[in-house]
């Protein structure tokens, strides 16, 4: 029974990453058939990016009414109707509209989902299912390029995607007795159900929440301006082909993916505190090769792969040593707070990161992502001491 849930999981999570790279991977056809100015593609991001953290902060509430299982089946039939509303749009506005429920059905699979395992499966399957949300995220891009290969048609990319989280929704309504026996078998159906919703000011004001926030924020602002522009920086100041500095900005992805799968086999041996220390400390010394001013560039590339290697047990391991941290009661609310608060990061550092370099260089790169890896490792060993203050007393 357990296991079968836990198989479900696994494929929801992929299913999870699948919408993630669609509009990337898209928007050169899109951008061209809709007739709209390139800068569009980031606000439509942006519009998902909202809705997601509107659902993530109301994560508790609506977990804590409906279960988990009925949450994510409901919020994946969300964003499988959103997909398929893409797909039938030919314009802007159009766009805008199903970004809506898109974002919102994904922040609350989101905070639902990695909560439910938090609180009922090891650590391991928490890096596992996040390595498994990076397979459907790396997925989606040839399911687009397929179509777009074959018939410029990018429309058909967004429905067969959508197809696959229909057939998703189906497997998730068929199956939500699971939820609620493995969570009665555990003991937390009762015990984290039966609690009232954790407002926002409370969540905050439990010593450690806002010091693991900005640990959250800094690592995704780390993670995903090291994912944008990484390829810039090799070609424009280190002379590296472009062909070469794309291979490797890939390889940084795969590096958190494969990070993820092989931290699963001792995670629960090391323990998530460890995990993340560690983790940090591998993305400062990559940082560090990265920046280092010699001829050859295999350091440099290197420190990229390392960078994604380090960074793959932090985001699993905070959340799932949430419940220990704060409470299960709270763990809910806590999660789809540090949810959104990695979501902010993810949205609003890179393009901050091409202001900058507008201004000075591009060469400041490796001192950016430095200063939010020291700002993520600082951040999580002063919540580790608060928190472990707050148990003594």
């Amino acid at each position: 029974m357990i296991s079968l849930l836990l198989v479900i999981i696994y494929i929801a999570f992929v299913s999870l990453g699948l919408p993630d790279s669609l509009l990337g991977a898209a928007w050169p056809i899109m951008q061209r058939q809709l007739d709209v100015p390139n800068f569009y593609a980031g606000i439509i991001s942006m519009s998902i990016t909202d809705s997601t953290i509107i659902s993530c902060l109301l994560s508790d509430r609506i977990t804590k009414r409906l279960g988990a299982g009925l949450v994510t089946a409901v919020s994946t039939l969300m964003t499988a109707v959103a997909l398929f509303g893409f797909s039938l749009a030919s314009s802007l506005p159009l766009l805008f509209f199903w970004s809506i429920p898109y974002g919102l059905g994904a922040g609350a699979i989101d905070a639902a989902l990695n909560n439910y395992v938090a609180l009922h499966y090891s650590s391991r399957h928490m890096s596992w299912l996040h390595c498994f949300w990076g397979l459907g995220a790396s997925i989606s891009p040839y399911i687009m390029a397929y179509y777009l290969t074959n018939s410029q048609n990018w429309n058909m990319g967004y429905r067969s995607v959508a197809l696959i989280q229909i057939l998703l929704t189906v497997v998730l309504f068929l199956t939500l007795p699971l939820w609620k026996r493995v969570a009665k078998k555990a003991g937390t159906d009762k015990s984290v159900d039966s609690t009232p919703p954790v407002s926002l000011r409370h969540a905050l004001n439990i010593r450690g929440v806002k010091l693991i926030l900005v640990t959250f924020f800094s690592y995704c602002a780390m993670e995903a301006t090291a994912g944008l522009w990484a390829s810039s920086f090799l070609v424009q100041s280190r002379g590296v082909d472009a062909k070469t500095a794309a291979q490797f900005a890939s390889l940084f992805f795969l590096g958190i993916t494969i990070g993820r799968f092989l931290t699963g086999f001792i995670a629960d041996r090391i323990g998530n505190k460890r995990l993340v220390r560690y983790g940090n400390i591998t993305v400062i010394l990559g940082i560090l090769l990265l920046s280092l001013p010699v001829k050859t560039n295999i350091l440099c590339l290197s420190g990229l792969v390392i960078i994604g290697l380090g960074g793959a047990p932090i985001f699993p391991a905070i959340i799932h040593s949430t419940p220990q941290n704060f409470g299960k009661e709270n763990s809910q609310a806590i999660i789809g707070i540090q949810m959104a608060s990695a979501y902010t990061g993810f949205t609003f550092i890179p393009p901050l990161f091409g202001l900058i370099s507008d201004y000075t260089s591009i060469g400041v790169f490796p001192l950016f992502l430095l200063l939010f890896g020291l700002l993520c490792l600082l951040m999580f060993e002063w919540a580790q001491k608060t928190i472990s203050h707050s148990e003594k007393k």
